[in-house]
């Protein structure tokens, strides 16, 4: 049985994806670390976080290719564990890496995919029609993907997965390696096939705008945990509705301490190279903070005034930046093989 939510101001919607304290662990090293979730019908709902915070590991979870170390999760109603093959049977999935063989043309690579899942001539013939016309590759089906624009193999990628009218559509960091236009061509297409298939979609993504723009709801997930789950709207407002973000010489926690004492400023969050402040006023406060800071012999190289990003958020949830998460876990994973390598020699 599914089960229902309700938003406020929203109607009551089944949720398709609904997982409970689930955890995998690889040799010690916890990559999902109880998480609890539910994704509604229809929704695009992004799980947000740098490379290596267990994202890719919490889709392989949901789609059957990895059992959970603990929890438990369904997808249809199915439990991912127990009923791998009912599953199966609701999703389509769209990996990090191509699966598509670039020796064979777009229409080859679909034909081929629907003759292995059992469908016959007539509904091959019609549903790549389909998807040709939805995804808009029209004239391109007949060319070899080897040759294909990046954008183009993408979107082949993507058809594929939702060849089979799939309830979930998993896609892992669907633009990664795209530059900006092809990237805002695949989110049109992606919100396509969401609205006029009533596909529902969970991505993963470390870009900050894709999650932004595309996703209905955005799970921000950090060291294998989630830290927040609302709309990009909510998230942001979270933060604040005006930012100053000031970079200084000098000492941060003691010009956060200055910055709290003044009545327009309603919080004050300290980051590695910043200091942010949530105000009242926007970029009418930047000159009086700049008199006050120098009158209290603070010394500011750089200040900001905007509203608060997804970034900003990201931020505020986890204390910090993607970029920063990404170099502390490389440089942990640096660690790890040092150790294991000594380990080795003795």
């Amino acid at each position: 049985m599914f089960s229902f939510i309700m938003w406020e101001g929203e109607p009551i919607m089944e949720n398709v994806i609904e997982v409970e304290e689930l955890t995998k662990e690889f040799d010690g090293l916890v990559a999902v670390d109880h998480v609890s979730f539910a994704v509604k019908k229809g929704e695009i709902f992004g799980l947000l976080g740098p490379n290596g915070a267990g994202k890719t590991t919490l889709i392989k979870m949901l789609t059957t290719l990895l059992n959970p170390t603990s929890g438990s999760a369904r997808v249809c109603g199915h439990d991912v564990v127990r009923e791998r093959d009912e599953v199966r049977k609701h999703l389509g999935l769209v990996f990090q890496d191509a699966a598509s063989d670039l020796i064979l043309t777009g229409r080859e690579n679909l034909e081929f995919h629907l003759m292995m899942c059992g469908v016959g001539k007539k509904k091959r013939e019609e549903r790549i029609a389909e998807v040709l016309d939805l995804l808009e590759l029209r004239g391109k089906e007949n060319t070899k993907l080897r040759d294909c624009p990046a954008g183009v193999r993408r979107r082949f990628e993507v058809g594929r997965g939702f060849l089979l009218h799939p309830d979930v559509l998993f896609l892992d960091e669907p633009t990664i390696g795209f530059d900006i236009q092809a990237m805002r061509d695949l989110w049109g297409y992606i919100r396509r096939v969401n609205e006029q298939e009533g596909v529902t979609i969970l991505l993963t993504t470390h870009y900050i705008e894709e999650a932004d723009e595309l996703c209905h709801r955005v799970a921000i997930i950090d060291q294998g945990k989630i830290a927040a789950i609302d709309t990009p709207k909510r998230l942001k407002e979270a933060v604040g509705v005006e930012l100053i973000t000031v970079e200084l010489i000098g000492e941060k926690e003691a010009f956060a301490e200055f910055a709290r004492n003044l009545e327009w400023v309603r919080s004050v969050e300290v980051h590695a190279n910043s200091v942010a402040l949530n105000v009242m006023g926007g970029d009418a406060r930047v000159p009086e903070l700049v008199e006050l800071a120098d009158n209290a012999g603070f010394e500011l190289s750089a200040i900001e005034a905007r509203k608060p990003s997804l970034e900003d958020a990201f931020v505020h949830f986890t204390g910090r930046t993607i970029r920063e998460a990404e170099g502390d876990m490389r440089a942990e994973l640096r660690r790890r093989r040092v150790r294991s390598t000594m380990g080795r020699r003795h």
